[in-house]
């Protein structure tokens, strides 16, 4: 990819458009030789699950993640009303020294994993106010897409399918209306399970993918994780590149014209 070819979230640019979570691996080796593999530079953890100092003497995911090399992502997994998402953004900012880049995640319910919107713009807005940078996961809809960049967060993620179930991109044409209208970086979250889920989301102008479970997931995740990886830098040139117009009928790949028989 083009080094000039960078993906910006609000202050914040990098060369990667993938982003990976880290649950769900084996341990914490496999966790880091797949993240590493990915090539992704954004990192999110979820704070409930997963220990960042806030329990001295567990093992810390930032021994394998340092802040040094990677963006971390906290996010609010496992939060079901504003106020634990809010609270649990504000203990992350605490324990990484006024880190103030978030993706806000508030669940409707245990069966879905569907957003609760109502929930989703109460805390989007506390949150920007109180100067976070806040990256949110939410529904495929596209006028719930643009009051999220209108509260002002600084990049909208709307599901491609509900988390976890490996669907691939279930409503492609609602995302390209999201995309079409969108002046934050839309980066499809949820959904995704092999390589070429997340090449079409790049085809379709999506600024990047986040996902966990289809690597983690996978029979090799470290395996997985290289073809992510290829399949999204697949996705963004085949983006810039254009595709040819789609035909009804053949076209020779030969040009007939000044044949001499």
């Amino acid at each position: 990819m083009s080094n000039t070819d960078k993906l910006i979230i609000g202050k914040y640019s990098f060369q990667s458009r993938l982003l990976v979570g880290t649950g769900k691996y084996k341990d914490f080796v496999e966790t880091e030789q797949a993240i590493r593999m990915s090539g992704a530079q954004i990192v999110t953890v979820a704070l409930r699950r997963t220990n960042i100092g806030q329990n001295p003497g567990e093992p810390n995911l930032l021994d394998i993640i340092p802040p040094t090399e990677f963006t971390l992502l906290p996010n609010t997994a496992f939060c079901y009303t504003a106020e634990d998402a809010v609270r649990t953004c504000r203990l992350a900012r605490e324990l990484l020294d006024g880190h103030t880049l978030v993706k806000l995640e508030v669940l409707g319910d245990q069966t879905t994993l569907y957003p609760d919107i109502t929930q989703t713009l109460k805390a989007a807005e506390i949150l920007v106010k109180e100067g976070f940078d806040v990256m949110v996961y939410t529904s495929d809809d596209p006028i719930i897409a643009k009051e999220l960049e209108k509260i002002g967060c600084v990049a909208v993620m709307p599901l491609a399918a509900p988390i976890g179930s490996g669907l691939g991109i279930q409503n492609k044409y609602n995302l390209l209306t999201i995309i079409e209208n969108a002046n934050v970086p839309i980066i499809v979250d949820a959904g995704v399970g092999t390589a070429s889920d997340a090449t079409i989301a790049m085809e379709l102008g999506c600024d990047g993918v986040l996902m966990n479970t289809a690597i983690a997931a996978a029979k090799n995740p470290v395996l997985m994780a290289s073809a992510m990886k290829k399949g999204i830098e697949a996705g963004r040139e085949a983006f810039l590149a254009g595709r040819m117009p789609r035909r009804r009928y053949a076209s020779a790949s030969s040009p007939i014209d000044g044949t001499f028989f």
